[in-house]
């Protein structure tokens, strides 16, 4: 259509956005997602440039974009909804995941929990995804080095806590713990 599609779109980016973002914000629950809509609104504009009509039409074709960027955006939600639903009634009906009641938690388990959110994911990560250092690195970007230092001082609160709990395990310096 024009000869600068760019200078075209900042132009009509700068007559709409405000008008699409109120149309979208009304619409929309969640100002973020009230954002994802608007700025896929104006993506389809930029990719569609040749076909977004000229003068104040341009707006009322954003409309249309918009209003089915919203009912894709709601789809989505559906979907994602459904989704985490049935995943929720997979979860509480897996034996394997149903845990103890909190009153019904070892001494062992209560040791683990006394320890920092770190120190668990440190231990766990090594213990029940058995992560070697290299892996553990990667997964928490950070050196084999630290992972090492980390994991040392980690495993000596880990049997602190234990020690205290009244559960003696010498070897856990040298076990995979």
């Amino acid at each position: 259509m024009g000869s600068d599609p760019h200078g075209r779109f900042v132009q009509i980016y700068e007559h709409a956005y405000r008008p699409i973002l109120g149309y979208v914000l009304r619409r929309c629950e969640d100002p973020d997602d009230a954002a994802d809509v608007v700025a896929e609104t104006f993506a389809t504009a930029w990719r569609r440039i040749d076909e977004v009509p000229p003068g104040d039409e341009a707006r009322l074709w954003l409309y249309g974009v918009a209003r089915r960027a919203l009912a894709n955006h709601r789809r989505g939600e559906r979907r994602h909804e459904q989704r985490t639903a049935a995943l929720r009634e997979q979860l509480n009906a897996s034996p394997e995941l149903a845990g103890p009641p909190a009153a019904e938690y070892t001494q062992f388990g209560r040791a683990f929990r006394s320890l920092s959110d770190d120190d668990r994911e440190l231990l766990s990560l090594v213990a029940w995804e058995r992560l070697d250092t290299k892996q553990v690195a990667r997964t928490l970007g950070i050196t084999r080095n630290a992972v090492r230092v980390r994991l040392h001082r980690a495993r000596r609160r880990f049997a602190r806590a234990l020690s205290d709990a009244g559960i003696d395990i010498p070897l856990l310096e040298r076990t995979a713990l």
